[in-house]
C-alpha cells in the first residue's frame, strides 16, 4: 500500500476521531484527579479491547504520604514481522477539576480548543487511530506494538516512568505522541531535567534582642540562589532556575527554615552531569555558619539526544511526509517528556508525532483539525513500514 492510499483509510476515520476527541476533552483529568484520569483510561482500555489488543491495567498503589494517581494501561498487538514498536501517550493533563465545564471543547474553523486538546488527548487518540488504519488497510509491517498510556506524565511520570524504562529496551523504536510543534515540527531532541527541593535548617532567635544567637536560614538560601543562578551561561545548553523560594515566619524572628525548588536542564548528558556536580558543590557548603542543608531530588530525566538512529528516523519521517505533500522539519526543545525515558533506555525515539497543536497548559490550548489526517497517516506509515 502506498501512503496516499493509507491516507484515504485514515480520512474515513476522521469523524470518529473528532467525536472521541470532544468526549475526552470534556473530562477533567488532572494528574491528581485519579477518577478523571481513570475515566480516560477506561476509554483507552475499551478501545484496546474492541480492536483486539491484549490489555494490561495496573492500579497505582501509593506509599504513605503519596497522592493517589490514576491507573496505567498497556496494550500489546502482534504484527506480521518487522520492528517492535513502542508507542507512548499520556492520559493526564495539568488542569484542575472544573476546567472542562468552564472551558468546554469547541471547534472554530480548523481549530479545536479545550483543556488537554493537544497535550495530549489529540496525540493519545492518534496512536489508536493510526493502528486501526493499518489493520483496516491490512498493513502489518511490524513485529509487535506496545502502547503505554501513562497517567502521570505531567508530574514527571513517577508511577509510569519505571514501567516505560522496563519495557523500552525490548523495542526497536519508540514513538512519543505529544503534539507536533505549532509550526509542524516533530521533536528529535529534548533537554534533560533534574528537579531538587532544598531545605535550609538554621536556628530561630529574637531579631531585636539577641540576633547573634540565630542561624539565618533565609540568608543561606539567598547566597545559594545567587550562586545557582550564576551557573546560567557556563555551558551552552544548560539552564538553572530557582523557581520557588520560601522561608521565615515573622519579621522579628531570625528564620530557622527556608526552602528552594530548583530546575536544572541540559541538552547533553555530559552537560547535565557537569551542571549537577556544580549544583551539588554549591549546596554542600552553606554560606552561613550553623545552617544545615538537605537536598531531595524530585525526579530526573536524562537528555533525549539526536543520535544517528534517531536521525535516520527523522529522514524516514521526512520522506513519508514528502509523499504526503508536506514539508517536515525536526527540532530540539527544552521541555522533557517520556521520550527522554525511552531514549535514555537506548531505544531510538521520535517525539511530537501527534497532530499539530499549541498553547499547551494555557487557556487557549488548541489543536489543528486539518492536521489530523496527514499526521495520523504519517504516524501509521512510520509504525507499519509503509
Amino acid at each position: 500500500m502506498d501512503v496516499q492510499a493509507l491516507r484515504d483509510v485514515v480520512a474515513r476515520m476522521e469523524r470518529g476521531f473528532r467525536a472521541e476527541l470532544e468526549a475526552m476533552v470534556s473530562v477533567d483529568c488532572g494528574s491528581y484527579s485519579p477518577d478523571g484520569v481513570n475515566a480516560i483510561v477506561d476509554r483507552c482500555e475499551r478501545w484496546f479491547r474492541e480492536s483486539g489488543w491484549e490489555v494490561e491495567r495496573r492500579r497505582h498503589v501509593p506509599r504513605p504520604g503519596e497522592p493517589q494517581l490514576g491507573d496505567l494501561v498497556i496494550g500489546r498487538l502482534a504484527g506480521d514481522g518487522g520492528p517492535d514498536v513502542l508507542l507512548v501517550g499520556h492520559t493526564d493533563t495539568v488542569f484542575d477539576e472544573g476546567t472542562a465545564a468552564a472551558r468546554p471543547f469547541r471547534a472554530e474553523g480548523s481549530r479545536a480548543y479545550g483543556p488537554g486538546v493537544s497535550d495530549m488527548k489529540g496525540g493519545l487518540l492518534a496512536g489508536f487511530v493510526a493502528v486501526d488504519a493499518l489493520r483496516a488497510a491490512r498493513v502489518g509491517g511490524f513485529g509487535s506494538i506496545t502502547y503505554v498510556c501513562n497517567p502521570d506524565e505531567e508530574i514527571g511520570s513517577p508511577f509510569s516512568g519505571p514501567v516505560i524504562r522496563e519495557v523500552a529496551p525490548a523495542h526497536d523504536v519508540a514513538f512519543v505522541l505529544e503534539c507536533a510543534r505549532a509550526n509542524g515540527d516533530i521533536v528529535s531532541a529534548r533537554k534533560g531535567v533534574t528537579d531538587h527541593v532544598v531545605t535550609f535548617r538554621g536556628r530561630a532567635a529574637h531579631a531585636g534582642v539577641e540576633p547573634e544567637k540565630g542561624r539565618h536560614a533565609v540568608l543561606a538560601a539567598a547566597h545559594a540562589i545567587v550562586e545557582l543562578q550564576a551557573l546560567n551561561g557556563r555551558w551552552p545548553g544548560v539552564t538553572v532556575n530557582v523557581g520557588v523560594a520560601r522561608g521565615g515566619t515573622r519579621p522579628n524572628v531570625v528564620p530557622e527554615r527556608a526552602e528552594l525548588e530548583i530546575d536544572v536542564r541540559a541538552a547533553t548528558a555530559e552537560e547535565q552531569e557537569a551542571a549537577e556536580r556544580e549544583v551539588a558543590a554549591i549546596l554542600s557548603a552553606p554560606r552561613v555558619e550553623g545552617v544545615e542543608i538537605d537536598v531531595r531530588s524530585e525526579g530526573t530525566h536524562r537528555p533525549m539526544e539526536k543520535g544517528p538512529a534517531t536521525a535516520a528516523l527523522v529522514e524516514r519521517a521526512r520522506a513519508i511526509a514528502a509523499d504526503l505533500g508536506m514539508e517536515l522539519a525536526d527540532t530540539a526543545t527544552g521541555g522533557a517528556s517520556d521520550g527522554n525515558t525511552t531514549s535514555a533506555a537506548g531505544t531510538p525515539t521520535l517525539d511530537g508525532l501527534g497532530p499539530v497543536g499549541g498553547g499547551a497548559h494555557g487557556e487557549d490550548e488548541w489543536l489543528d483539525l486539518d492536521s489530523v489526517v496527514p499526521r495520523v497517516t504519517l504516524l501509521a506509515a512510520l509504525i507499519g513500514g509503509v
